[in-house]
C-alpha cells in the first residue's frame, strides 16, 4: 500500500495542471532522458553521399532517399576491428560527421592511395586508418588526411533501418581487408 500516497499525489498534480498540462509536463520530463540517450548511447543517422557506395546508399543513382542507420555511440572508441564502419568528426572540418570503414588498426602497415605522399604507412598508436568503399574519386578519407585519432570516433554503424529491403545488422566482419593489410 506504499503506492497509494504517490498515486494520490499524481492525481492532485493532474487536477492542478489539467489533463493537457499534466501530459505536457510528463512529456517534458522525458526530454533529458532522450537527449542523454542520443548523446551517449545511440542515435539514428541519415547517410548521404557516395563515399560508402555500394555498402551504404546503394541506390544513390535511382533515388534521392538516404540510408538510415543506427549509430551506436556507447564505448565507440574501444574494441575497434578492421572492417567496422564508424562515424567520426572530420579532421578537415570538425563540424562534419564522416562515415568510413576501418582498414587499418594501430601498428598495421597499410597500402595508401593518391594523394597520400607515401605508398605505405604504419598506423600510429591511438589511431586508425579509414577509407570509404566508394573508391578514391568519391571518398575524402585517410588517404587525404592521414590516420585519424581514435578520440575522433563517435560511433559504430550497427544496423541499417532504411531501405527496408536492406534492413538488418551491418555485417562488417565479412569485410576481407580490401587494402591488403
Amino acid at each position: 500500500m506504499a503506492f497509494r500516497p504517490i498515486w494520490s499525489q499524481v492525481k492532485r498534480e493532474r487536477r492542478r495542471f489539467g489533463k493537457i498540462g499534466f501530459q505536457l509536463f510528463a512529456f517534458a520530463t522525458w526530454i533529458p532522458v532522450i537527449s542523454m540517450f542520443n548523446h551517449h548511447i545511440g542515435e539514428l543517422a541519415w547517410i548521404h553521399g557516395p563515399s560508402m557506395y555500394p555498402f551504404l546508399n546503394a541506390e544513390k543513382d535511382q533515388t534521392t532517399r538516404k540510408d538510415v542507420v543506427i549509430n551506436y555511440k556507447f564505448n565507440a572508441q574501444y574494441e575497434l576491428q578492421r572492417g567496422m564502419v564508424v562515424t567520426f568528426w572530420s579532421p578537415f572540418d570538425p563540424e562534419v560527421m564522416a562515415v568510413k570503414r576501418i582498414v587499418g588498426l594501430e601498428g598495421d602497415i597499410v597500402r595508401t592511395r593518391s594523394p597520400y605522399p607515401a605508398s605505405t604507412v604504419r598506423v600510429p598508436v591511438g589511431h586508425v586508418w579509414v577509407e570509404g568503399d566508394g573508391g578514391e574519386r568519391f571518398s575524402l578519407d585517410s588517404n587525404d588526411y592521414g590516420p585519424i585519432s581514435t578520440n575522433l570516433i563517435v560511433g559504430k554503424i550497427t544496423h541499417v533501418l532504411w531501405p527496408l529491403h536492406r534492413f538488418g545488422r551491418v555485417r562488417w566482419w565479412e569485410f576481407g581487408g580490401k587494402n591488403g593489410t
